[in-house]
């Protein structure tokens, strides 16, 4: 990093202690923490480009320890969040060796490349572990009788998609993510004003750098204004936002029918190629049956920048120049256009829950299934288990896509892999 950012970032630093040390005397205090250890294996097929680097089968062992400590006195608050992440097995090694093959970002661990402030330091002791520490949430907030004000590395989540919301931006979950727990942070300057009616209004300014250059790009900020209305008992969205260079229109809205919850939103994105139109349309439900609670959803969703069928060549993804710097940058997942997701949770006993999802990618029929299991061992202690299961035939999202990587005369796929993860979650 630049001399001058680690000079702004320890300016930064003590222009926030300015203000929370005050608060420290006669301040309430609040510390919770959760260890996560996590076994996580994949089979890969012989067409596979991973398998070139992980084999036929890869595992890993993760461990995720985040300790939450937050403050307040009187209106002021803070919160510091810290994460120590260890990740020990085949994907270390083989997620360095792919970003170096195909020029890509290596996404086994996390970066703040392009965040304003670096808080993450990553260490490997050799090619198959890694040790990572970084504060997840740094902020300090005001709140007033009708006003909210936060400074520092926080989360934003807007829009009311289940699993795809064009409308949320700020670094929004994986469709198929099975951890949603934590959703990563940005630095950012965020506000909310209540009104009498309920309503309130809520603005973000996201300031970011260029990741190779670390020099701060004014191209690369974000600024948000969201207005959250009423009419009657239906609720309703209307965001305006200038994103990396961009200008972008939301409308979205809330409404029950019969016992069903409806949601949907729409964004409208001023790009180079034009104006690109997004949706997300939703239903959820809830009943008994045979005496067991059961919740229901089915989603669809229009990606206005995704490829048209089976166009996934190397060539032509990197032509659609607006649906690889969202991919690059996290804000999307997917690569076609419609998309069909539907999930089903059966509380099996009060303490254990089951719940299939599936995502069908519509144009090219391919499909993921994937099965969670939630069980409540004891109070504090928590077994999470997922099996995501692939389908489809070549060239298809989820049946493999053509990597552009050969192995002789055998074309590589970046296919997603069946697993399996096991995850064991304390709190305390």
């Amino acid at each position: 990093m630049p001399k001058h950012y680690r000079l702004l970032q320890r300016h930064l630093t003590l222009f926030a202690l300015a203000f929370i040390q005050p608060a420290l005397v006669a301040a309430e205090y609040s510390v919770d923490s959760h260890i996560k250890y996590e076994l996580f294996s994949q089979s890969h097929r012989a067409d596979s480009l991973v398998r070139e680097t992980a084999g036929a089968s890869s595992t890993d062992q993760r461990v995720n320890m985040r300790i939450n400590l937050s403050g307040q006195q009187q209106r002021w608050q803070w919160r510091a969040d810290y994460q120590l992440v260890g990740l020990f097995g085949d994907s270390v090694g083989s997620g360095q060796q792919l970003a170096e093959l195909t020029g890509g970002n290596n996404n086994t661990v996390s970066s703040d490349a392009g965040r304003l402030m670096d808080l993450t330091a990553t260490g490997r002791s050799h090619d198959h572990s890694v040790v990572q520490h970084r504060l997840d949430r740094l902020f300090l907030a005001y709140t007033g009788d009708r006003a909210v004000v936060r400074l520092g590395r926080q989360a934003v989540s807007w829009g009311n998609g289940l699993f795809y919301n064009p409308m949320d931006v700020f670094n929004p979950f994986d469709p198929a993510a099975v951890d949603r727990e934590y959703k990563s942070g940005d630095d950012m300057l965020y506000g909310q004003y209540l009104n009498d009616s309920g309503s309130d209004w809520q603005s973000v300014w996201v300031v970011r750098r260029d990741r190779t250059s670390g020099k701060r790009d004014t191209r690369r900020n974000s600024v948000a204004l969201k207005y959250h209305g009423f009419i009657d008992q239906r609720e309703f969205d209307i965001a305006l936002a200038r994103h990396y260079d961009e200008n972008m229109l939301a409308l979205g809205g809330a409404s029950s029918i019969g016992g069903a919850l409806w949601r949907s939103d729409i964004t409208l994105s001023d790009t180079d190629e034009g104006v690109v139109t997004s949706l997300v349309s939703n239903l959820s439900y809830s009943w008994l049956w045979q005496q067991k609670n059961m919740s229901g959803s089915v989603e669809y969703y229009h990606n206005g920048f995704g490829q048209h069928r089976n166009r996934y060549s190397p060539r032509e993804l990197l032509s659609n120049r607006a649906l690889a710097q969202r991919l690059q940058r996290g804000e999307l997942f997917t690569l076609g256009r419609n998309y069909l997701a539907a999930a089903l949770t059966i509380e099996m006993t009060p303490l254990w829950q089951l719940t299939p999802q599936l995502f069908a990618n519509l144009d090219d029929h391919s499909a993921l299934l994937q099965l969670t299991s939630r069980h409540n061992l004891l109070q504090e202690l928590q077994l999470f288990v997922a099996v995501n299961l692939p389908s489809g035939s070549g060239n298809t999202e989820f049946g493999g896509v053509d990597s552009g990587f050969y192995d002789g005369e055998v074309g590589l796929s970046t296919e997603p892999s069946r697993s399996v993860l096991l995850q064991l979650a304390w709190y305390f």
